[in-house]
């Protein structure tokens, strides 16, 4: 491929007008944003439970003293040997974050409902630090829209993204948001699935500013090219 070739000038003056639409698109970024900020909240009513690093743990306690709590559903089953490649692909994105997020009050975890010890091993694998909990047992990935029955799937009717589609797929990615008062009530905030979870992919952005983009269009499926980190080649 090879775009137009012009002079600086040219270049300059699509640059401005594209600047424009580039300013634009951030202030409505920021009016939905705000919008967002601005959601109804839903009291959490169920006591869930998780598995940790410090063993049996509540919601409540995930925002270790914080009173925001950033949820990454991350694909990995009670039966799965490796965590979802493309979750993987997020969750590059995660080392570092948690300690800037708590000097802004907001705690950050991801919840899978594989058993604890094969989280801790895929993590280990991964060279991940981010905090990482087990909802095995629990209804929450259930509730939360991210995981679905054998029965749902074999009937084509699982209900993600706010919408009921077929899925050949027990688990799918998500992000949910909660709230913690003094009182020490939690509440559900906001959730997101789908494309709403490029925000939380820098890799994604930086190809959106390349010339070819991400380059998806001629594959089988989105992220057909796309492995987990240990799995490139050398070439």
């Amino acid at each position: 491929m090879q775009n137009k070739i012009v002079s600086h000038e040219d270049w300059l003056k699509a640059r401005l007008e594209l600047l424009a639409a580039e300013k634009e698109f951030t202030r409505q970024r920021d009016a939905l944003t705000r919008r967002r900020m601005a959601m109804p909240w839903e009291r959490v009513e169920k006591p869930y439970r998780f598995e940790g690093p410090a063993g049996r743990v509540s919601l409540a306690d995930l925002f270790e003293g914080r009173s925001q709590l950033i949820v990454y559903h991350f694909m990995l089953g009670p039966d799965w040997e490796s965590g979802c490649k493309s979750c993987s692909f997020w969750a590059d994105n995660f080392n570092g974050i948690p300690i800037h997020l708590s000097h802004r009050d907001v705690a950050f975890t991801a919840i899978s409902r594989a058993p604890f010890a094969r989280i801790e091993a895929y993590r280990k694998r991964m060279g991940w630090s981010f905090p990482w909990v087990s909802s095995q047992g629990s209804d929450f990935n259930f509730d939360y829209q991210v995981s679905f029955t054998p029965e749902q799937v074999a009937a084509g009717r699982t209900y993600y993204n706010y919408e009921l589609r077929p899925s050949a797929m027990s688990e799918m990615p998500g992000i949910s948001v909660f709230y913690k008062n003094e009182a020490g009530e939690v509440f559900h905030t906001y959730s997101c699935y789908a494309r709403g979870l490029d925000m939380l992919n820098s890799a994604y952005h930086y190809l959106d500013l390349v010339p070819r983009g991400r380059d998806e269009g001629g594959l089988k499926f989105t992220m057909e090219w796309l492995r987990r980190h240990d799995e490139y080649g050398h070439d």
